[in-house]
């Protein structure tokens, strides 16, 4: 049996400027925290950097091409504070050049711009004084975002703060896992008030410049489901993971207050760390927060099964620097445990729970969203797996079964949200092309376009032409 999606549905896919663009230091651009990060030794699987990457800053037309021969509706994309602001400065009149470019590019395609203004690339020099820890980024960031409306606010509708700030703040400055690399509570804590603070600052500055504008933020999200509900400790480790993933950020902008259940926890691990935190949340911090959004973009890959107690065996880790470090991204994280629970697993050892996702859009749509008149848009979904390159007849091919598969059982449960009632707009894939992967360097692969990282020819895979099958009939 088909399944339909809705006529506003928008179908897209997804990418971020230090993954794809390479052109590192060209044009006036300098090193963001990932340029530094990435030259940490075992900072990064292989020592890989962004330097080159995709090559997009040189290739954007072909790649425009490319999502048109997609039939893609929507790209998103995300803008470098280091290429247009370099060192956090004067503006770079090359770097806000080359999104120009890329808009009017997409225009002419007839695809819906989607612009995301911060994917974690701050410029090194605002962190080697403070980065996110420090108030004063927030007034940057602002000026920031001035320069991309100024230069694409007649062409860009679609304005999107910050992409997942749970990463920014405490995979970065707790965990250690992505740069720059810092491993603290109260810096985590920091950086997640000052990023939601700049978030709203931006909204607010937005919207005052042109009340038509669709803003918004886009969040990870986790469904956190305890091994045994009977048991109070597994009930209350996934409480904590939900609290410290989902609700760290989503009560503060909807309901303008940080969850006092999980404050309570971090504080009997770190009063000190809580300390600082609450002296930084001035007066007004929260209404500012707490500005009115247009859209929430989601973005889900698994989810969680834990327990309050270690299991004999633990799963595999999902992430290189987490084994490095040994340090939870969770300030309270004792009694946290992952635990294995048969679901098949990515080459990245992430679990695969299509239903998981169900579940978050219907939870954040329910509990937060639809209260507030925000719709949502599946902003990432994606997985890694190792991809089989053949040529057949003379024709590179790239079968990845695996990834099809889990396209297709995603945008499946996407609709179950929708007849749920729900009100999700789009989907766009994580990601459109292979890509420079973080922590795991080139060693992934999410793309449904393949990129051959020694000559950069791109390879449309088995599923980017399913997802091309699914656009033109809008159906499943």
């Amino acid at each position: 049996m088909t399944r339909s999606f809705a006529e506003n549905f928008l179908f897209g896919a997804a990418t971020a400027a230090y993954q794809i663009e390479g052109a590192a230091f060209e044009d006036g651009r300098t090193a963001s925290i990932w340029d530094a990060f990435a030259r940490v030794p075992g900072a990064v699987i292989n020592g890989d950097n962004g330097d080159v990457a995709c090559d997009h800053y040189h290739r954007h037309a072909e790649d425009v091409a490319l999502m048109t021969e997609l039939g893609l509706q929507t790209y998103r994309f995300s803008t470098s504070w280091s290429r247009v602001r370099p060192d956090g400065g004067a503006v770079n009149p090359a770097g806000v050049d080359f999104y120009e470019r890329l808009v009017d590019e997409l225009l002419a395609a007839d695809i819906l711009p989607w612009l995301t203004l911060y994917h974690w690339d701050m410029p090194q020099a605002l962190q080697e004084v403070g980065g996110w820890t420090n108030r004063d980024t927030v007034d940057r960031f602002l000026e920031y975002a001035g320069t991309m409306h100024d230069a694409l606010g007649d062409r860009v509708n679609v304005w999107t703060t910050l992409n997942e700030p749970w990463c920014s703040s405490f995979l970065s400055y707790t965990a250690g896992e992505h740069a720059p690399g810092h491993t603290s509570i109260a810096e985590g804590l920091l950086a997640s008030h000052h990023l939601l603070l700049a978030h709203g600052k931006t909204v607010q500055e937005l919207r005052g410049r042109d009340a038509s504008l669709n803003l918004g933020i886009t969040l990870n999200h986790t469904v956190a489901d305890p091994a045994d509900p009977q048991n109070a400790a597994d009930v209350d480790a996934a409480r904590r993971v939900d609290g410290q993933f989902n609700r760290w950020f989503l009560d503060p902008i909807y309901r303008g207050s940080y969850p006092a259940d999980i404050v309570e926890d971090i504080r009997a691990v770190d009063a000190d760390a809580v300390a600082q935190f609450e002296a930084a949340v001035r007066d007004g911090d929260l209404d500012t927060i707490a500005q009115r959004i247009d859209t929430q973009g989601v973005n889900y890959y698994h989810g969680d099964f834990v327990s309050g107690t270690a299991p004999a065996e633990p799963p595999v880790s999902g992430g290189p620097a987490t084994q490095r470090q040994g340090r939870s991204p969770y300030p309270s994280s004792d009694g946290i445990h992952s635990v294995e629970r048969g679901l098949p697993r990515t080459a990245q050892n992430w679990e695969v729970q299509p239903e998981g996702l169900t579940r978050v859009l219907q939870r954040v749509w329910t509990e937060y969203a639809e209260p507030a008149g925000t719709v949502l848009s599946m902003t990432e979904n994606g997985a890694a797996y190792d991809d089989v390159v053949v040529v057949e007849d003379g024709e590179t091919r790239v079968h990845d079964a695996d990834r099809t598969e889990f396209l297709r059982r995603h945008l499946g449960a996407v609709l179950d949200a929708a007849e749920s009632g729900v009100d999700v707009r789009g989907y766009f894939y994580w990601s459109m092309f292979d890509n420079y992967e973080w922590a795991w360097g080139y060693d992934k692969r999410f793309g449904i376009v393949r990129v051959d990282y020694d000559t950069q020819e791109r390879t449309l895979k088995d599923s980017g032409r399913e997802y091309a099958r699914i656009i033109a009939a809008r159906e499943l």
